[in-house]
């Protein structure tokens, strides 16, 4: 029987006791290429299958721990179909697994698990490959989660693809992603389209080409978006903008594969992956009548939602470093002075990341010297008016947290678990696992945040624990 590719992943059940048989599912695994070892929480975890006889709230917290936000693969597998009623499928995803499975859901489950692993593998491989690296910047998790996606659907499918998200958030760059991923050999460049700027009058000409003499001005034959894209990409930006006419017109050769030039009777084949971006609500439009429902499920294939930069944190600095490079690059970079750094993580962006790539860009042209960036290069009308104004944590939003857990019948002494439990995995999240950098931002020292983490799974293997306090 055929088997993908060899794959690595760790093999862990939180309670042993529920799967005694570890050691043969492994011998099972490692016959379908698939290598494990044990999970060992002191190292980088990178892939891992976490097998469970039963979902219970021990094993959602493992999952909450080592996923990281998702960065982290995990494929949990179930004993048996029956670990998964109850919604219990659902309530894995949201906690961190990748994939669900049940190991007797098929007569080669060891294939499926191979499969899965091997896909996951191929599609990080390409997301940490240079021609991705260098077109989108970011590792927090809700960018990374969006990028597998698209490269995956980018690379192993030719499906159409929906991008949607606030204007700044890097739609043209995805769609120039989908079309450096995508696997057809003699592609052409990715050919754009800003729906936008399309003049009704020559919008046919733009979408179709058109013939010498077909009109006033047609000196020339020329080729539309259409032909451009032929064996490529064509990527449609703001298609919400397109005007009804030229809607139905798309649709046709969406559906068809064909079309004619303007002044032309003679029917030409395409054959393109149609990418396009919105920053609206499409399907509010098609409820409103403005845009229509048979062209928004034919360009909606896929559809993701790009997040926007107050999403995504985590990557305000190392965009900031990437923009910077890009002015200089033959330069050594100076430094962002920590003032500087604390300002563009609390500015708010409402041009998001194209809106702090034009910031930088102004910081750099009035820095001088050799050495970091202070918070005189930042331009006046850029300044805050007075020293920013720190949130209020102990908000309404955190009281309802507390009256919930109350009204649920929790004790003091589970929500003080539950918050210290939150803290640490949001700061070992985004710390990437790092524990040092995690301990620091908790103001913990590593050991002791090490023996926090191991004293929290310790006492979940004996939740009826009495109070001590």
């Amino acid at each position: 029987m055929h088997h993908p590719r060899e794959a690595d992943a760790w093999l862990h059940c939180p309670d042993p006791r529920d799967i005694p048989s570890i050691a043969a599912i492994a011998d099972v695994l490692a016959q379908a290429n698939v290598r494990t070892r044990a999970f060992d929480s002191s190292l980088p975890s990178g892939p891992g299958i976490l097998l469970f006889n039963e979902a219970t709230e021990l094993l959602f917290r493992f999952l909450r721990d080592v996923s990281h936000g998702g960065l982290q693969r995990i494929l949990a597998v179930a004993a048996s179909s029956a670990a998964l009623t109850k919604g219990r499928s659902w309530q894995l995803l949201q906690a961190g697994a990748s994939d669900v499975f049940a190991w007797d859901s098929c007569a080669d489950p060891a294939s499926v698990v191979a499969s899965r692993l091997a896909r996951w593998k191929a599609v990080d491989e390409l997301l940490n490959s240079p021609r991705v690296k260098n077109i989108l910047v970011g590792q927090s998790p809700s960018w990374i989660c969006v990028l597998r996606q698209i490269v995956e659907v980018a690379h192993f499918t030719d499906a159409s693809m929906l991008i949607m998200g606030e204007t700044g958030t890097g739609k043209e760059l995805v769609a120039h992603l989908t079309n450096a991923v995508d696997p057809k050999p003699h592609k052409h460049d990715l050919e754009v389209v800003d729906c936008t700027t399309i003049v009704p009058e020559l919008s046919g000409s733009e979408f179709f080409g058109h013939e010498r003499g077909a009109f006033t001005g047609a000196v020339a034959a020329r080729d539309g978006a259409f032909a451009l894209a032929d064996g490529g990409t064509l990527f449609l930006d703001e298609i919400g903008e397109l005007p009804p006419a030229l809607q139905a017109q798309l649709l046709r050769v969406v559906q068809e594969h064909t079309y004619k030039r303007v002044g032309s009777n003679t029917w030409r084949e395409t054959h393109f992956r149609l990418v396009c971006a919105t920053n609206r609500d499409l399907l509010q439009e098609v409820a409103k009548g403005q845009f229509r429902a048979d062209l928004y499920y034919r360009v909606a294939n896929w559809t993701c939602r790009l997040p926007h930069l107050r999403e995504r944190t985590e990557d305000i600095i190392p965009l900031a470093q990437h923009f910077m490079y890009l002015i200089q690059p033959d330069k050594e970079l100076p430094k962002l002075d920590q003032s500087v750094q604390e300002y563009l993580r609390t500015r708010e962006y409402p041009g998001n990341v194209r809106d702090l790539k034009q910031l930088v860009s102004r910081m750099m042209y009035r820095h001088v010297g050799a050495g970091p960036i202070t918070i005189g290069d930042i331009p006046e009308e850029e300044r805050p008016a007075s020293e920013p104004v720190q949130k209020d944590w102990l908000d309404d939003e955190f009281e309802r947290a507390i009256q919930s857990a109350l009204t649920l019948g929790l004790g003091l002494r589970d929500i003080r678990s539950a918050a210290e439990e939150t803290a640490i995995r949001i700061a070992v999240s985004a710390a990437d696992g790092n524990l040092r950098r995690a301990a620091q931002r908790l103001g913990v020292t590593a050991r002791a945040l090490e023996l926090r983490r191991k004293a929290q799974r310790q006492s979940e293997y004996n939740p009826n624990g009495d109070e001590t306090d």
